[in-house]
């Protein structure tokens, strides 16, 4: 029945992932059209129970994958390329960062940027920490710095490693369920893998809809203070429907003309919106609290990443490390699948080292300029900008920017950031999203990346009008546990193949069960450079 409705509409995909996808996107969009209010503290309780229950799962995983990935680029599996041995990496290290951050957080470092560093500043989550002291202004750079650095590319580096290598040098399909034949086999291509692949698609769809959420009420705060365009929910729709068209226009287009240069073109801007800052800013307090900062984060880093907070009776890291964790997770299939997409020829030890340093370094970098220089105003008493964030966190950007010359054309500049983001993120998104629906051998057709980029606008509109911010953070620290639980499975696939693949064996031979036999004493590692993979060719 699902073939023939897909040859009556002239699609080209895996109709059991497709139609599946897609059919529980419009379900959910359509009971929450209807029930939105409902559905709403529906995921309130069911986020409360996670964070409750399974919030240390989300913590130590994280953790251990960030373990594992580092450990693998100083392993002697560091040397194996995503690709045959004499390939080559697609795009220069300066093309592969913008395309890399651009499609990751760049949205979310606008967002939160000030925001962050703000509220712990005013309300710091340790106890016997006083409000607004320098303990407070050293734990909130730390704390921003660990929900966003290190931990939030190990998310996004694990799939995207894993995909990489089994697309590039085992032939296998660019989808998450290939990264289970090692432990599925042939069931890969049926019905449990494409079981895993819709868990992907709509992970994809509710990680990119929370985010185009958050652009969107910056974007409205930021019209309301350039033009006085009301903040209500009818201005967000408008806005996710321009937006969403700018991100279909670009899709269409495809990844060299649309995407690539979006992204170089944002990651410019937002170079030249942090040298504003730089200049008219504290400069020498951002310096100072830079290096102070970085240091604080290694030195915080290790028990940071095991914090549980076991003995406070506090919700504190549901709201915040929790709801970052299940975010970023839940659209680690779509990051992970475009960094893949973009990281051909690149050595385990290249991958690891550009995905996890490069992004954190700028991401250092971003914080410590905009958050530093948030928490010099707020301590000089300029405005009252922890109470503004407090309200309402899409406005921190903009009252932050009023606090300096040429405030207007500097608020005007965030505006066009935010937009490129924004659209970079739904558009690559797209591409990835009909790369998981189709087979490889199918043509990408233009309406069903259009059709995709619409699918999120509308449930980032569904979720904004159902709740605003709390329900984007409610349904995503939810449905955020599945993939996670996917990747933890995908670092032990990879893990088998990579072993297998330094001692001579086939992926097939790894799949019969024949590249660790017990009764064999383990043969002598090749030499570098002498890695031989058959290729299995499925679709």
């Amino acid at each position: 029945m699902l073939e023939r409705l897909q040859r009556q509409l002239g699609l080209q995909t895996i109709p059991g992932v497709f139609f599946t996808s897609a059919g529980i996107a419009v379900l959910f969009a359509s009971v929450a059209v209807v029930y939105g209010n409902e559905l709403a503290g529906y995921f309130g309780l069911l986020s409360g129970w996670v964070a409750q229950n399974l919030g240390w799962f989300y913590i130590f995983s994280v953790s251990a994958l960030l373990v594992f990935l580092l450990g693998l680029a100083v392993s002697r599996y560091g040397n194996i390329r995503l690709g045959a041995d004499d390939s080559r990496p697609d795009y220069s290290n300066l093309t592969w960062f913008t395309m890399l951050f651009a499609a990751g957080i760049g949205t979310i470092l606008m967002f939160w940027g000030v925001a962050e560093p703000v509220s712990h500043f005013a309300h710091p989550p340790f106890d016997g920490v006083a409000p607004r002291s320098g303990e407070a202004a050293g734990d909130a750079m730390t704390i921003a710095l660990y929900h966003f650095g290190l931990h939030t590319w190990t998310i996004f580096a694990m799939p995207g490693l894993a995909i990489g290598y089994f697309a590039y040098r085992h032939n296998l399909p660019m989808r998450v369920s290939s990264l289970f034949y090692p432990i599925l086999g042939e069931r890969t291509f049926g019905p449990a893998g494409w079981a895993i692949d819709v868990i992907a698609v709509l992970g994809t769809l509710f990680g990119v809809a929370t985010s185009l959420g958050l652009g969107t009420l910056q974007l409205n705060s930021g019209l309301r203070y350039l033009f006085g365009v009301p903040v209500d929910g009818r201005v967000q729709v408008i806005l996710i429907v321009v937006i969403t068209s700018i991100a279909a226009t670009s899709v269409a287009l495809g990844l060299e003309k649309g995407v690539r240069r979006l992204s170089q073109l944002n990651v410019l801007l937002a170079i030249a919106l942090l040298g504003f800052v730089l200049a008219v800013g504290p400069s020498v307090f951002i310096a100072e609290g830079m290096v102070q900062s970085v240091g604080d984060y290694l030195n915080a880093l290790p028990w940071l990443s095991f914090w549980t907070e076991t003995f406070n009776d506090s919700d504190w890291q549901r709201r915040w490390t929790l709801f970052y964790w299940a975010w970023t997770i839940s659209w680690a299939p779509y990051v992970g699948i475009f960094i893949a997409r973009i990281s051909r020829g690149r050595t385990i030890r290249e991958f690891v080292a550009g995905v996890l340093f490069a992004p954190t370094a700028f991401t250092l970098i971003w914080f410590g300029i905009f958050g530093l220089s948030a928490i010099h105003v707020e301590m000089d008493g300029q405005i009252a900008l922890a109470a503004q964030v407090e309200q309402d966190p899409s406005v921190a950007i903009f009252a932050f920017l009023e606090t300096f010359p040429l405030a207007t054309f500097s608020s005007a500049l965030s505006v066009v950031i935010v937009v490129i983001f924004f659209t970079t993120s739904s558009d690559s998104a797209s591409l990835v999203i009909d790369m998981l629906t189709r087979r490889d051998d199918q043509p990408s057709l233009v309406r069903q990346r259009i059709f995709w980029a619409a699918a999120q606008g509308v449930i980032a509109a569904t979720l904004l009008l159902a709740g605003g911010l709390d329900a984007l953070q409610n349904v995503i620290t939810a449905l955020g546990l599945p993939f996670c639980i996917l990747l933890v499975f995908m670092a032990v696939a990879l893990f088998r193949a990579l072993r297998a693949d330094y001692r001579g064996y086939s992926m097939e031979e790894l799949v019969r069960g024949r590249a660790f036999p017990e009764v064999v004493a383990e043969t002598e590692p090749k030499q570098e450079n002498d890695y031989v993979s058959e290729t299995v060719d499925r679709h």
